[in-house]
């Protein structure tokens, strides 16, 4: 007969636990009363190399609290500036908005699909070798290049406007999202995948009944947060032309119109909050 799932927890507990009747030791009384104890050697070497990357790092950087701190009256003058914001050009401000969220969702969901596909190369229980080394680069490559760069690469090849936007959104997602698609397919139960490749599936029905229910969850999870992302994003991409809200809110910062100003940043504050509590429904509906 074979053994209950109760039964099993109960094995597992008993394995875990010190049998009845088993005295603790005084080093292991001492180890279990103190919640913190002094790093060992190899710690202690761990924390000082951390600290010292981090102080060449700050240095490096110019990293420098007087100046931040010397700077705050100047912070104070320019948000007391912004306020009152002025809406008498939110007809202007809601069109765009509209525009950077046309774009966000476009842009999300070509680069999802085009991720999804590159991720099957990029994933090491899938892919052969050569063809996983050759997508691993095409991401790496992709995701070092700011979307601003691929945003002037689209505004010169097919204009401005909205469409060089979705374009540079659909690179930087790939390059964002790819390889988190790949290494959620990599962290799958390797339980189905042996059973259906002992039953002689070939790889793509392995990868439509084994491998993709387990990652769907992360996989539509991760791209909730890519909208999200997106969404941030495309309000930028505007600086150079490519659609969205961005060309207003730095033709308002150039015209020193701080009551225009501070309406776009509230206005765009409302819409990601509102886009982030959807998201975290849906996540936790699928959670």
């Amino acid at each position: 007969m074979a053994p209950t799932l109760s039964s099993s927890k109960t094995e597992t507990r008993e394995t875990a636990l010190p049998a009845s009747g088993t005295q603790l030791t005084e080093t292991d009384r001492l180890r279990l009363s103190r919640p913190f104890s002094l790093p060992t050697a190899r710690g202690a070497a761990l924390w000082a190399i951390i600290a010292f990357v981090l102080v060449w790092a700050g240095a490096g950087a110019g990293l420098n609290p007087d100046k931040l701190v010397s700077g705050l009256p100047n912070m104070g003058d320019f948000l007391a500036r912004l306020f009152p914001p002025t809406f008498d050009k939110f007809g202007i401000i809601a069109k765009l908005l509209i525009e950077t969220l046309q774009m966000a969702v476009v842009g999300t969901v070509l680069g999802a699909l085009a991720s999804l596909l590159l991720s099957f190369g990029a994933a090491s229980n899938i892919a052969p070798r050569w063809v996983y080394a050759g997508c691993r680069w095409i991401l790496n490559v992709l995701r070092s290049i700011p979307e601003l760069i691929y945003a002037l690469m689209f505004v010169s090849a097919v204009g401005l406007g909205p469409f060089a936007g979705i374009l540079a959104i659909v690179l930087g997602s790939v390059g964002s999202i790819g390889k988190i698609y790949a290494e959620a397919m990599e962290s799958v139960q390797p339980g189905p995948v042996e059973a259906l490749t002992a039953v002689g599936a070939d790889k793509r029905q392995i990868i439509a009944y084994a491998i993709l229910p387990q990652a769907a969850p992360l996989l539509v999870s991760y791209t909730l947060l890519l909208f999200e992302g997106n969404v941030r994003g495309a309000t930028i991409l505007g600086l150079v032309g490519a659609g969205g809200i961005g060309l207003e809110l730095t033709t308002a910062m150039r015209m020193y119109d701080y009551g225009h100003l501070c309406a776009i940043i509230l206005s765009i504050i409302v819409l990601v909050s509102i886009i982030d509590r959807l998201s975290a429904f849906i996540r936790a509906k699928l959670s």
